[in-house]
């Protein structure tokens, strides 16, 4: 009897499934037949030029916006078109953006407290939550700080630390570091990457930054709305 020494696949948490988007009443199409499947635990980086399609995928996969054709699957969960993505967003999928979407006006504390507050998450609990991350990124000496007082770093650590409040299981990252001097964006990225490792977060991020994107488990190429995978 031969015995496989091969790993079991692990369970899949994201699927598209030939899956179209267009706007403009059809006349600009971003997304042509797609299909992906993302696995827990891994790092994907999405690379491919401005237009390609890399954030509508991510915004797709996040319950953010609905294809015009296809199937968007999250945790074996068929999202339904213009459906509420709100249990999504709350407890299972996290989002970092490029300018990382913070309200100037309140503090780093309060920005983070936001999404646990949707989600009804105990009050204790939450700060705990918030301790935690900002030990880690360096910013618990910033909670009281405005956003608009941080620097470009902290402010991207910040928007990091706000989408894993609520421990979700997925990250959608759309050029996370885009923002960024060199030096800080590799800073970042390696906070990124250290949370969702020891988390066990799945990690989809659209980049520009080929450095970067080769750090990821897995490199997907985007070209014209359609994906091109190497083999």
């Amino acid at each position: 009897m031969t015995t496989s020494n091969r790993s079991p696949t692990p369970p899949i948490v994201l699927l598209a499934t030939d899956v179209w988007k267009s706007y403009d009443d059809g006349a600009i199409a971003v997304l042509r037949g797609v299909n992906f499947t993302g696995f827990q635990g891994e790092t994907v980086a999405l690379c491919g030029p401005s237009g390609c399609g890399k954030s509508t995928l991510l915004h797709l996969l996040g319950g953010l916006d609905s294809p015009d054709i296809g199937r968007i699957a999250v945790n074996s969960r068929e999202l339904k078109p213009f459906g509420n993505p709100l249990h999504l967003l709350r407890h299972e999928v996290g989002f970092v953006f490029q300018l990382h979407n913070l309200i100037p006006d309140l503090t780093l504390e309060e920005n983070c407290l936001i999404p646990t507050v949707a989600a009804g998450l105990d009050r204790k609990a939450a700060r705990d939550r918030l301790r935690e991350l900002t030990d880690r990124t360096g910013l618990s000496h910033r909670l009281g700080s405005k956003i608009q007082k941080l620097s470009g770093g902290e402010r991207q650590r910040t928007a990091l630390c706000r989408a894993l409040m609520n421990k979700p299981r997925i990250l959608l990252a759309d050029e996370p570091t885009g923002s960024l001097d060199e030096s800080t964006s590799a800073m970042v990225f390696d906070l990124l990457l250290e949370i969702v490792a020891n988390e066990g977060v799945t990690l989809v991020m659209a980049t520009h930054d080929r450095t970067l994107a080769a750090r990821c488990g897995r490199l997907i190429e985007m070209r014209d709305g359609s994906i091109h995978e190497p083999f």
